[in-house]
């Protein structure tokens, strides 16, 4: 399991990965304080852990919505996580030109759900080399992924993750279809499930996504309980208040009981 990342640790322990941190990048003192948390909890309970942060947010609905603190600047931030605290750290980005630039900083690139057939991006982010983390449409079936992978493999990168985060259900929701994980598995990657973006309730008239974060935990345990490899929470210890996606992130004191109680099912199944 993603033997390709040095800096990843506790992989021997049988226990899923997970993917967690900030939706954005808003400042570095928090995202340094929300960085220390999660590997605190994710040492004490051994399970092999990514920071996530996005230094930039492409895809809001409104103009005015917030889209980070300055490529460079954030960038930097997720850099000095990485190094002070000896963790992997991905980020999303958006275009092909972006790729070189995030790779500089970060062990895994990771591709929005909306650009996931996005040619020219898949294989520029492969082009670096880094992991290459894609998140499945919600307009995708399960199955049709695997072009996606072909993508960056044929491009000369076999480090590829595939990321769930649900399927459009009319429009202003969505529903995981959990028989896509095994699918996703059957291309030979590591299949993670995005246990927040999967709740979004999109398309509001506000212009503002919202959610249903109370249900992380259902969405969470179906997915280790099928076999997930990887887990993808956003979390926050402020969620009313941050900058970006507050509306479905778990709030930072939930994670430890929440990641305790996934651990049993993951042992439950083995």
């Amino acid at each position: 399991m993603l033997n390709y990342l040095d800096k990843l640790k506790n992989t021997d322990s049988g226990n899923f990965f997970l993917m967690a941190g900030p939706c954005a990048i808003e400042g570095e003192d928090i995202a340094m304080r929300i960085a220390e948390k999660v590997i605190t909890i994710t040492d004490k309970l051994q399970i092999p852990y990514i920071f996530k942060g996005s230094y930039r947010k492409a895809n809001r609905s409104k103009g005015s919505s917030f889209t980070g603190i300055g490529d460079e600047k954030a960038l930097r931030i997720l850099e000095r996580i990485g190094r002070e605290f000896g963790v992997p750290t991905v980020t999303d980005i958006h275009e092909s030109d972006e790729a070189a630039m995030a790779a500089a900083y970060v062990d895994v690139l990771q591709i929005p759900a909306f650009l996931c057939r996005q040619t020219d991006l898949l294989i520029a982010a492969a082009q670096t080399g880094k992991v290459v983390n894609v998140k499945k449409g919600q307009f995708l079936s399960a199955g049709s992924m695997k072009f996606a992978v072909e993508k960056v493999k044929e491009a000369g990168n076999s480090k590829v993750i595939l990321t769930d985060r649900g399927n459009t259900f009319g429009y202003q929701d969505l529903i995981v279809d959990y028989r896509g994980l095994p699918e996703m598995q059957s291309f030979g990657v590591p299949v993670v499930m995005d246990c927040t973006h999967s709740l979004q309730q999109p398309n509001q008239s506000s212009g503002v996504t919202g959610g249903k974060p109370e249900l992380i935990s259902t969405i969470a345990k179906a997915a280790i309980a099928v076999g997930a490899d990887g887990l993808f929470i956003e979390t926050h210890p402020d969620p009313a208040n941050a900058k970006s996606d507050g509306a479905n992130m778990l709030h930072l004191d939930l994670l430890e009981e929440t990641l305790t109680k996934l651990i049993r099912i993951r042992q439950a199944i083995l």
